[in-house]
C-alpha cells in the first residue's frame, strides 16, 4: 500500500510541479495555446494564485513523509489538491457546456482520474 501511495504522490508532484510552474510563468496567450483553457475563465491574478498554491502542495505530498515531520500535511496537500480538481472540473464543464467544445470534456475527465488519485492519497495518508 505504500508503494502505491508513493506513486501517486509522486505522479500528482509531477502533475501539479509543471502546471505550477506554466501558470505561475507563461502569458494568458501562451497558456491557451498549450491546452490550459482554465486560464480564460479567471483573471490572471487568480490563476497565478493558484499556481503558487499547487506549487506549495508539491512540496506537502513529498516532503512531510520523506523527513518525517508532520506527515499527515501530506494527506492535507492532497486534500486541497482535490479541492483545486473540482474546481478545474466544474470550470471545464461549463466552458463545455457554453462554448460546446467537446476537447473540454476530455479535459473534465482527466480532472475526474486525478481527483480520485488525490482522494486515494488523502486516504491513505490521513
Amino acid at each position: 500500500m505504500n508503494i502505491a501511495l508513493w506513486a501517486g504522490q509522486i505522479l500528482l508532484a509531477a502533475i501539479f510541479a509543471l502546471s505550477g510552474v506554466l501558470k505561475s510563468t507563461m502569458s494568458r496567450q501562451r497558456l491557451l495555446e498549450t491546452g490550459q483553457t482554465g486560464a480564460a475563465a479567471y483573471p490572471l491574478p487568480v490563476v497565478r494564485f493558484t499556481a503558487i498554491c499547487e506549487l506549495f502542495a508539491v512540496a506537502g505530498l513529498v516532503l512531510p513523509v520523506l523527513v518525517g515531520v508532520a506527515p499527515e500535511l501530506t494527506g492535507w496537500a492532497a486534500v486541497g489538491l482535490a479541492v483545486v480538481m473540482v474546481g478545474a472540473m466544474a470550470m471545464h464543464t461549463r466552458l463545455a457546456v457554453v462554448r460546446h467544445k467537446a476537447a473540454e470534456w476530455r479535459n473534465v475527465g482527466v480532472n475526474a482520474l486525478i481527483l480520485a488519485v488525490c482522494v486515494f492519497v488523502a486516504a491513505g495518508r490521513l
